[in-house]
């Protein structure tokens, strides 16, 4: 039903779309700091704006909630769908090759730029779907209600504000994944830990060290300074390392020191085997350097021996398990700084629904407190909504009406707004296969695939709420 009159009226929208999101990618809207009105800094809150202004130009309804969220209705009826997506970004970071992050460019099909697919792209196929049902002209019973957040990136203070003052619908869906259907979300394991020690002078040791800055990201650079080693003895150190081709070390003289910078490549820090980490690579180079044994060599080598490179799913932490449904447990050693007097870290481990405390935190804290670290942080639970839903038998039928594909149902390591919603779930808004880039250089869309995505929504709005 309808879907003639959806197709139709999609015929000639892809222009429309691209420009959409372009609008919204040439906004850098990275977190910044908080202002008046402003809670996560410039960026996102432009983007917010741009979104509504978007959405008045397309004759909806919008609001700015204290730019936390932006929100936009069909109508005044009573609200069963939520459709969540997000305007911030991660860092451009480094390495794009077709255009620059913030430059949206469309080359054969794909339309390039940080947020394209993660989520700007998404939530602006939302959108035109709604702008669909309201140009149709088909009467609805209900209400959806876009909700666009601006901290999903960074914790999720957004949307956790927003459920703090507004109840839950009844349907929920998040337009940041793939198709068909992401029913299941790993749970997530992301302590700190940390250890301190007396102002040091013994040499040679590494005097300091800064990994990543972004817990859900693969570190791509990583550096370090070392006292009392040659360079050459450095550089010999590399050479017998022999790691990946995609991981490179650059090392200079500089002072008493040599100064180490190593580079990989970021990736999701759900999917860390798709990454080259080189946090990880720093310090297994670091552990293999003949240094004096004081507190930061023995932290470094315990590291290296805890989070030892390579290792996506903490074997060497003894918290590696998995179970049919969900996979197994994956691990990115993301964020690390040391000097003269101590060191911080964190790991993000998702965690499959087999994990419990017993199985993963005790375990972990039990190696890192050996090694002489404190550690704090909860395990927080996945997320798992029943195949068998009435309401997942809807978006099924959705998603096969208009893709021409089967449906199933997916987990995956990546935790999205509905994590902590009842009966919430992933829905798109990726075609199964297609390789976007999220979190690295030259994010892309298949401009195509989001079209039919947005045609799905449509559908998705008409069945819940007409």
């Amino acid at each position: 039903m309808h879907e003639q009159a959806i197709q139709h009226y999609f015929a000639d929208k892809e222009p429309m779309l691209v420009e959409a999101v372009s609008r919204l990618v040439r906004i850098d809207s990275t977190l910044g700091p908080a202002l008046p009105g402003k809670p996560f800094g410039e960026g996102p809150a432009a983007a917010l704006e741009e979104l509504l202004a978007l959405a008045r130009s397309w004759g909806l309804s919008g609001q700015n909630l204290e730019g936390y969220v932006g929100t936009v209705d069909l109508n005044d009826q009573e609200t069963v769908l939520h459709i969540l997506g997000h305007l911030d970004v991660v860092d451009p970071g480094e390495g794009w090759t077709v255009t620059e992050a913030f430059v949206p460019k469309l080359v054969n099909g794909l339309l390039y730029g940080r947020g394209t697919d993660d989520d700007k792209g998404p939530v602006a196929a939302a959108l035109l779907a709604m702008k669909a049902v309201k140009d149709l002209g088909i009467p609805l019973r209900r209400n959806v209600r876009l909700i666009a957040g601006t901290d999903e990136e960074t914790g999720f203070r957004d949307v956790k504000w927003y459920y703090s003052r507004h109840p839950y619908a009844p349907y929920t869906i998040s337009p940041d994944a793939d198709f068909p259907i992401i029913n299941i979300e790993k749970g997530h394991y992301q302590p700190t830990f940390q250890a301190a020690w007396p102002q040091e002078q013994a040499l040679p040791r590494v005097s300091d060290f800064t990994g990543g800055t972004r817990l859900n990201m693969v570190p791509p650079k990583a550096q370090a300074t070392v006292l009392g080693l040659s360079l050459d003895t450095v550089e010999a150190a590399i050479r017998d390392l022999a790691l990946e081709e995609a991981i490179s070390f650059s090392c200079q003289e500089k002072g008493p020191g040599v100064h180490i910078l190593c580079s990989g490549q970021n990736a999701h820090g759900s999917t860390p085997e798709e990454g080259h980490n080189a946090q990880t690579a720093l310090v297994a180079l670091l552990a293999a350097l003949p240094l004096a044994d004081c507190p930061s060599t023995r932290a470094l080598r315990a590291l290296h021996a805890l989070f030892p490179h390579g290792d996506h799913h903490g074997q060497a932490l003894g918290i590696a398990q998995a179970d049919d449904l969900s996979g197994p447990l994956t691990l990115a050693f993301t964020m690390l700084t040391l000097h003269d007097t101590g060191c911080q870290g964190r790991f993000d481990s998702r965690t499959p629904l087999c994990g419990t405390e017993e199985t993963i935190c005790r375990p972990a804290q039990a190696a890192l407190t050996q090694a002489g670290f404190t550690v704090q942080g909860p395990l927080d639970p996945p997320h798992h909504v029943p195949a068998d839903s009435p309401f997942l038998q809807v978006l099924a039928k959705c998603y096969e009406q208009y893709s021409g594909r089967k449906s199933q149902c997916l987990a995956i390591g990546g935790g999205t707004y509905v994590h902590d919603i009842p009966g919430g779930v992933a829905f798109g808004a990726s075609m199964p296969g297609f390789v976007s880039n999220l979190h690295g250089p030259d994010e892309r869309v298949h401009v195509g695939d989001l079209l039919t995505a947005a045609k799905i929504y449509a559908q998705v709005i008409l069945a819940l709420c007409a």
